[in-house]
């Protein structure tokens, strides 16, 4: 009797955390699952069919203005620009005592540079070498860094902020630096489009992944939230 009520039983347990698990799915395991993919093919030696055609394209864009403008986002998508806006995050999240959020933020960007570099040791992806580039990169490639780091910070932000006003701010400006980060690093020639992706899969899926781990949903809950205004004037 218990094993034919199984099914039924299975089923509404599923349906009671039918978000959740649909959540769990979009945010988790679709962009793991999309790193995977590339990095199956990386590993049986494939390529991907997109990558040389759109490298070239790319370069047919090139010109002295947007070589500054390339540079400069690419710039900004590590070192002058993700990098100081996570140690300040962070900084203001253990000033505000928010020592589980400051954990979580944490976590987030710094282990998604470790994958990086785990990744890229273990798949040994050499860069394009279509032409010289402006911006030469002597280390490995896949996945791209910049692109891990730049969508870290975002999503671990857009997690802490979800709860506030802040979150369609921070969504479209994050996603649009997100996007020109990404794609200034193939402008440049340094990284294949597939990197770009694995990148974008690969922190996505451990961000959205250390969220349902500390707060049990993709987003932190309301009603208390570090970055909000209102919150910190109670």
């Amino acid at each position: 009797m218990k094993i034919r009520n199984l099914p039924q039983r299975i089923w509404d347990l599923f349906y009671a955390h039918r978000l959740r698990v649909l959540t769990l799915f979009i945010g988790v395991l679709v962009p793991l699952s999309l790193f995977g993919l590339l990095a199956q093919e990386l590993i049986e030696d494939k390529g991907f069919f997109f990558d040389e055609p759109i490298l070239r394209f790319a370069h047919d864009l090139t010109n002295p203005s947007l070589d500054v403008f390339m540079l400069g986002i690419s710039v900004l998508g590590l070192s002058y620009g993700v990098v100081p806006i996570d140690v300040g995050a962070l900084l203001l999240l253990l000033l505000w005592n928010r020592r589980r959020d400051a954990l979580f933020f944490g976590l987030s960007v710094i282990g998604a540079g470790l994958l990086n570099q785990s990744a890229k040791v273990f798949f040994g992806r050499p860069r394009p070498k279509l032409w010289p580039s402006i911006a030469p990169e002597q280390t490995l490639s896949f996945p791209s860094g910049h692109a891990m780091g730049s969508m870290a910070c975002v999503a671990a932000l857009l997690v802490l902020l979800w709860p506030t006003r802040w979150r369609w701010p921070t969504l479209a400006l994050g996603g649009v630096l997100v996007i020109l980060v990404g794609v200034s690093r193939v402008y440049l020639g340094v990284h294949f489009p597939s990197d770009i992706l694995a990148g974008w899969g690969a922190s996505l899926g451990w961000v959205i992944g250390l969220s349902m781990v500390f707060y049990r949903q993709p987003t932190k809950p309301a009603p208390e939230n570090p970055l909000d205004v209102q919150t910190l004037k109670s």
